[in-house]
């Protein structure tokens, strides 16, 4: 809520909309603010659109992660084949935007929300749609509520995998046969179309493989029964941390199944848990490597805040928190410094300046005692997984190399 009222205060200034003539260095924006740099974000477009081509797969990035309609469609123009989704909610949002191709990366459950879809279907035959199935209830729910017309569409759905003291998705092949046998009598109102899985609720790479190797068993087996109805079926995965493995497991099946990859943080990227996760990944994979000759993945999103009090000579409280950027994987780390009759942001040793606890609306810096911070000081904070720190901003600043703002990115969480 605070960058909404970023554009309220200046069209109180007499600025208007012409955002073109705001810069983060000339204090013109009220602080503090979610900022995204538009040629990282375009660098990271790029580097995402190589790497799927280089493994001839599709890519359906998970929109929870930034719920920007603009970034969607840069998405879409960047060679995605549909956006993902967590919610009906979010379907919505997109839908209304013009997006015609959505993955629900879930269990489509409850009778509102199953209204929702049908009507989108019904209304449009254009509108591509996904979800997934991984219970005989859901299934006979699903079943019965979409078989109340028979001119209807069939609902795509998918059936998950899951793995034990997971999240969702069946745990073995007889609950897999069941949920078969449950699906045979709704032929008119249910398809299946594929086999989907979350390899992020595991965190080790050999159990992450098996459980890739089982999915894609069991989409052979299902084509191998012709129970499948669409040509070519999907196979569907991977988070952002470990795409490459399921490139490289999901690939052996061969060329005639769409291969579906799901990374969302790959656009903003971060400088904590992704940053580790591509770091392996460039260690691990030679065409990750490949194709980042002119560099990796790129963070692109930072929280600029002003230093408000410096009660005392090793610490520092900056004027944001909990309510501003993620904490949950890691605290926001220093990466800028800047002060008003500076031409430019000095880079901060991240080693030297720490976060080490974050309030509602307050952060405190562990400093050198050696410092040279004033009151009035900006600080630029790197992110540690980006998902929870758009969620807190419904207006977000697009910002070019000289930190002038060229967009404002609304969000719709």
């Amino acid at each position: 809520m605070q960058s909404q009222s970023i554009v309220s205060y200046h069209k109180g200034l007499g600025l208007g909309d012409n955002y073109h003539n705001w810069n983060l260095l000339r204090e013109d924006v009220s602080l503090p603010a979610a900022v995204l740099s538009s040629e990282n974000i375009e660098h990271n477009l790029c580097w995402m659109q190589k790497f799927i081509e280089k493994y001839n797969v599709k890519l359906a990035p998970h929109g929870k992660t930034t719920m920007s309609i603009k970034l969607f469609h840069q998405q879409l123009n960047h060679g995605a084949w549909a956006i993902t989704l967590a919610t009906v909610q979010q379907v919505q949002v997109a839908y209304s935007a013009g997006i015609r191709r959505i993955l629900l990366a879930n269990q489509l459950v409850g009778k509102t929300n199953m209204t929702i879809i049908r009507q989108l279907l019904n209304d449009d035959p254009d509108f591509d749609f996904y979800c997934l199935i991984d219970s005989p209830t859901n299934v006979e729910q699903l079943g019965k509520f979409f078989d109340h017309d028979k001119e209807q569409r069939r609902l795509q759905v998918l059936l998950e995998i899951g793995v034990s003291n997971g999240r969702t998705g069946v745990r073995n092949e007889n609950e897999e046969n069941t949920i078969i046998d449950t699906l045979s009598k709704y032929p008119n109102s249910l398809a299946l179309v594929g086999v989907e899985l979350f390899e992020g609720v595991l965190t080790e790479e050999q159990p992450i493989r098996l459980m890739l190797q089982r999915a894609v068993v069991c989409l052979q087996r299902l084509i191998n029964s012709d129970l499948l109805s669409r040509s070519p079926p999907i196979l569907s995965g991977a988070g952002s941390a470990w795409y490459d493995v399921v490139a490289e497991e999901f690939s052996k099946i061969g060329p005639t199944v769409d291969i579906i990859l799901r990374p969302g943080c790959y656009l903003s990227h971060d400088m904590g848990s992704y940053h580790r996760a591509q770091k392996r990944i460039l260690e691990q994979n030679s065409i990750a490597r490949e194709i980042s000759h002119d560099g990796a993945l790129r963070p692109a999103l930072q929280i600029w805040a002003y230093i408000q009090s410096i009660p005392e000579i090793n610490r520092a409280i900056i004027a944001f928190g909990k309510r501003d950027a993620a904490f949950d994987s890691g605290y926001p780390i220093p990466a800028l410094h800047y002060r008003s009759e500076w031409s430019k942001p000095l880079e901060i040793d991240h080693t030297k300046y720490q976060i080490t606890n974050m309030m509602d609306q307050h952060a405190f810096m562990a400093c050198p005692s050696d410092h040279n911070l004033i009151v009035g000081d900006i600080i630029a904070f790197n992110i540690s997984h980006p998902c929870l720190t758009f969620d807190k901003w419904r207006k977000i600043l697009l910002i070019n190399n000289d930190y002038t703002v060229i967009d404002i990115l609304d969000t719709y969480f």
